[in-house]
């Protein structure tokens, strides 16, 4: 199923994903860091949404509350309970 989650108090502005089964596909953020995002994209590309979440949830960013990982965190946590 695809998913589109609206971040916010981050760089990127949105976060699109597939989950099938339990496991996340085709990752891409728009806007934020470029390199990084991509990054964060291929590592948790085939991995079971749980396991991400715990994993990156609660990761700040400088001095914001959020981070990109942590707003991928809240959107897998979103899709999986809805």
């Amino acid at each position: 199923m695809k998913y589109r989650y609206k971040t916010s108090q981050v760089c990127s502005s949105e976060i699109n994903f597939d989950i099938e089964g339990n496991v996340i596909k085709n990752i891409s953020f728009v806007g934020g860091c470029n390199g990084n995002l991509k990054g964060i994209s291929a590592l948790v590309e085939g991995k079971e949404a749980e396991e991400v979440i715990k994993t990156i949830s609660g990761i700040t960013c400088g001095f914001k509350s959020t981070s990109c990982p942590d707003q991928l965190a809240r959107a897998l946590n979103e899709a999986l309970n809805s």
